[in-house]
């Protein structure tokens, strides 16, 4: 996924109502930035950072900046959970998951139970495929980890998987890691044991968990690489 427009450069200064952030610009002035991300931002925000916002001005935006990336000692980390889908997307046209490729048609927010997933791969000779996307931001010694705040939507969404399964469809959950400083994903039990629960309950009936790891930058986000899944 590529950039539709040069990103500008600040400083994080304060984060408040969750979806608001005061960035510094470096070229002078304080702009209060659209945070999309609803997690803790745990390990890749805090004031001093160096972040990447962009600015779209419309007389539809509140707000005419947006954050997109955060510095985290070496990496950039893609922070912008509006274009995760997008990226998801990506990566499985271009067959970077080998058990999501091979499908003839991909709906996207398709609806199932109490529930609504990411995307639905289907094809007659092979049937039916739900997705399930989330967002990874934290890492951890060398591991990715998600949730970064307790989910209970998340939880939510892997036990919808589990009773697709339990019906006949095949099901996934697709992590995916804005940051390339990482060798494995792994759920974060410490921060939300009864989702790590639910995931690894998930792939026990059947659900499969694949993450992938993105190569970020100022120009584009692009998932590059599987990642081994542990701790389930």
């Amino acid at each position: 996924m590529d950039f539709d427009r040069e990103l500008i450069a600040g400083r994080w200064m304060r984060r408040y109502k969750r979806f608001l952030l005061d960035v510094e610009l470096d070229g002078g002035g304080v702009v209060t930035a659209h945070c999309a991300n609803p997690g803790s931002m745990m390990g890749c925000g805090a004031p001093g950072a160096r972040v990447m916002v962009s600015h779209r001005p419309s007389p539809h935006r509140r707000l005419e900046y947006s954050l997109e990336l955060v510095r985290a000692g070496r990496v950039w980390v893609g922070v912008n959970t509006a274009l995760t889908n997008r990226i998801a997307a990506e990566a499985m046209e271009a067959g970077l998951v080998p058990r999501l490729r091979g499908f003839r048609t991909m709906r996207r927010e398709v609806t199932y139970g109490n529930s609504r997933f990411d995307f639905l791969l289907e094809d007659p000779s092979r049937g039916r495929m739900w997705v399930e996307v989330k967002n990874v931001t934290l890492a951890e010694r060398g591991a990715a980890q998600f949730p970064d705040a307790v989910t209970e939507r998340g939880a939510r969404h892997v036990r919808e998987l589990a009773h697709a399964v339990s019906r006949g469809s095949r099901a996934a959950v697709l992590f995916i890691v804005q940051r390339s400083d990482v060798s494995w994903f792994e759920p974060a039990s410490r921060i939300d044991p009864v989702f790590a629960a639910a995931l690894a309950e998930a792939r026990r009936a059947g659900v499969m968990v694949e993450a992938c790891a993105c190569t970020v930058s100022p120009r584009r986000i692009r998932c590059v690489r599987r990642l081994p899944v542990r701790g389930l």
